[in-house]
């Protein structure tokens, strides 16, 4: 099992990056579009599971090892893949998927691209199940507690329509969410517009 990797970024290729290590060996890692990389020839550190298939193996790589252990998580839940985990985890942090089961919103997974209603619902009882058996739903989250995290993937949604990607535009929503948890989806949007702008 291949758990943690270290290297220099070489490429970036949509939804994974080419890391060669010290040795010599380069690795192809899918990772979330969340996920802040450096300039390529930039060292980068990544915790990984590796998925194996009858057709393939795949390596998956996080930035922390929470993420990784939420990936290998979601993957257990029946009709959720490794790609589907990576699209969650795209969208959604760990401390984000543990407010949505502590809030109560069970359509949230279908901001997911891919996700639909019934799926969805599937994903959030699994989860609801998993995080209450784990103990893991009394940990601190990443957004406000008065912060519905639909409202997130909602403006996230309405960045990337726009033509914004996804890691820039999660960064900004977060920080706009950190700073004014109760804004509504519209009002989340214009705030991340305008720290957009200034930030260029």
């Amino acid at each position: 099992m291949i758990a943690y990797l270290e290297g220099k970024l070489l490429q970036k290729t949509g939804h994974s990056v080419l890391v060669a290590t010290r040795g010599g060996v380069g690795y192809e890692v899918f990772v979330p579009l969340s996920l802040p990389l450096p300039a390529s020839g930039e060292d980068i550190c990544l915790y990984t599971a590796l998925v194996v298939r009858e057709d393939a193996q795949e390596l998956f790589g996080f930035a922390s090892f929470e993420e990784r252990e939420t990936f290998k998580m979601l993957i257990t839940i029946n009709r959720v893949g490794a790609r589907t985990a990576l699209a969650i985890l795209s969208v959604y942090k760990p401390d984000d998927l543990r407010r949505i089961v502590a809030q109560e919103d069970v359509n949230a997974l279908t901001k997911v691209s891919g996700i639909g209603k019934q799926t969805g619902q599937k994903i959030f009882l699994e989860l609801k199940y998993k995080f209450k058996a784990d103990g893991s739903l009394n940990h601190s989250v990443s957004l406000p507690a008065a912060a519905d995290a639909s409202v997130f993937a909602d403006a996230l949604t309405g960045l990337l329509n726009l033509g914004y990607d996804n890691q820039s535009a999660s960064e900004v929503l977060r920080e706009v969410l950190q700073k004014e948890p109760d804004l509504g989806v519209g009002e989340a949007l214009r705030a991340a517009l305008k720290l957009m702008a200034k930030k260029k």
